[in-house]
């Protein structure tokens, strides 16, 4: 089939060749001029897919980026990978009716047209298959086919990849979800057909709004367990050995990513703004998970006083990882970034490491290479935020004056907290 796929980032460029390599005919439409050059050019800048994989794509035909929209024309099947950011709290929606509209003028009869981008149930039918119709002329199940499927992209997983993780696939007809189907059938080894448009969507932000909700539970349990003198580490290991009933999640500094910031606030957003309920446990959740980097900063103000007694403004603080989690070079929503922020505005001297984010690129910040000679002993304080495998944690537990550990990997020590 020939398949336009409409953005070119995490979540677009992985199914673009995923779908080339299936045997299928695909152009990789990206508005982004540096970012199209880049393709173009057979350079990667989406960590799971290396440039040997494109630059082969590339040489086989199967994949063309452009960024002409023009060059989308004639698709059988065209899939919608574009951002749905927040602003002002609120969703974003512009990028997807643009993409809606790039289509729109070029969709033919016969055609399908597939959202993946995450949104709040009843997107696709009353913002994405209006601006189909307007634009085109055709009528949404008679004259083409649109459905919904949510991307579920874990970047740096290794294990569950796009080919091998289930595929929720739904459509506005019967005939719709055949057609949407089919397609995914092609790229994917499991696909779960939903009974309609709105279960699909539902399905995707309930999906993230349960593991924000329980990371939320963990970060409540871990502060009031400090209080208590109660070690939150080993009574989650404890709990977890219970076989049924239970999954373990763990604190930490806060959440982070292209997901969980976000895709609850979607449900609660459009629950509160079309009927005026209040989704009152994300709206929790999303406080506490917030308030998270805070609560780091005053733990580790608190030892300072308490061990050295002297106060942030001026400690030099070694803080490892900025990603938001271990394994990549994910700096978006990064708490671990928004701890640093806070501790350089109260007067400290903070030192980042990242093995990974080794060009900046997150929020400004000057991060140092790991082979940069940074002494640990130099350093009044450690802050350990997003524990890289690169990371020597035993040498950091011996050279160390003070480990603030905000993901519990290392072991307990007099000099070592646990969040």
């Amino acid at each position: 089939m020939r398949i336009g796929v409409l953005g070119q980032g995490y979540v677009g460029l992985p199914l673009a060749l995923r779908a080339a390599e299936a045997g299928h005919t695909v152009t990789g439409y990206e508005p982004d001029r540096k970012r199209f050059e880049s393709l173009a050019a057979g350079s990667s800048y989406v960590e799971d897919i290396d440039s040997d994989r494109l630059q082969s794509a590339l040489r086989s035909g199967a994949y063309t980026p452009t960024c002409d929209p023009e060059d989308v024309k004639g698709f059988d099947v065209a899939v919608i990978t574009v951002p749905t950011p927040l602003t002002d709290r609120a969703p974003d929606l512009s990028c997807v009716r643009e993409a809606a509209r790039v289509l729109a003028a070029r969709i033919e009869p016969g055609a399908t047209v597939v959202l993946e981008s995450t949104t709040h149930p009843g997107t696709t039918r009353d913002v994405l298959i209006p601006v189909l119709e307007e634009g085109s002329g055709l009528i949404a199940g008679r004259d083409f086919h649109v459905g919904f499927s949510p991307e579920r992209i874990d970047p740096g997983n290794a294990e569950w990849r796009l080919e091998n993780t289930p595929k929720i696939v739904s459509g506005l007809t019967d005939a719709c979800l055949q057609r949407v189907k089919a397609f995914y059938d092609s790229v994917t080894e499991v696909t779960v057909p939903a009974s309609g448009l709105e279960e699909a969507e539902l399905a995707k932000v309930f999906e993230n709004t349960y593991r924000h909700v329980n990371i939320a539970l963990v970060n409540e349990l871990s502060r009031m367990a400090h209080v208590l003198g109660v070690d939150v580490w080993n009574t989650l290991d404890l709990a977890a050995t219970k076989p049924f009933g239970f999954t373990k999640f763990l604190p930490g500094p806060g959440v982070g990513g292209h997901c969980l910031p976000i895709d609850p606030v979607y449900l609660s957003h459009h629950v509160k703004a079309q009927h005026g309920q209040t989704f009152r446990l994300i709206e929790l959740a999303q406080d506490i998970n917030e308030s998270q980097p805070d609560y780091v900063v005053r733990r580790l103000q608190d030892a300072l006083s308490r061990r050295f007694r002297r106060s942030v403004h001026g400690a030099r603080i070694l803080a490892l990882g900025a990603a938001y989690k271990p394994g990549t070079a994910d700096a978006r929503q990064s708490p671990a970034v928004q701890v640093i922020d806070r501790l350089r505005a109260m007067g400290a001297d903070v030192t980042v490491v990242d093995p990974y984010l080794r060009d900046g690129g997150c929020q400004a910040i000057p991060f140092a290479a790991e082979e940069s000679g940074i002494e640990v002993c130099d350093f009044d304080a450690v802050v350990v935020l997003t524990p890289h495998g690169q990371f020597d944690l035993d040498q950091l537990a011996a050279e160390a004056a003070y480990v603030l550990d905000t993901r519990g990997v290392m072991p307990t020590a007099e000099h070592i907290e646990r969040l």
